[in-house]
């Protein structure tokens, strides 16, 4: 394995650990019924992570990263 592969692992692998930290919180805000700011911006945050993982995959492939 590369080191280009293996940085694009492990930024992927950090971008999805945050957006599962999203996910989880926002199921946690929704359980506990908290304001819809709160769980809005979960949910947003969470989207921006799955933009972000697919961001930077394509990116890799076209760069030739």
């Amino acid at each position: 394995m590369t080191t280009s592969t293996s940085n694009l692992r492990s930024v992927v692998t950090l971008v999805a650990i945050g957006t599962i930290c999203w996910l989880v919180a926002g199921i946690i805000a929704i359980l506990l019924g908290v304001e819809s700011k709160v769980i809005w911006t979960c949910f947003a945050g969470a989207v921006l992570g799955t933009v972000g993982i697919r961001y930077t995959i394509r990116r890799s492939r076209r760069s030739g990263i």
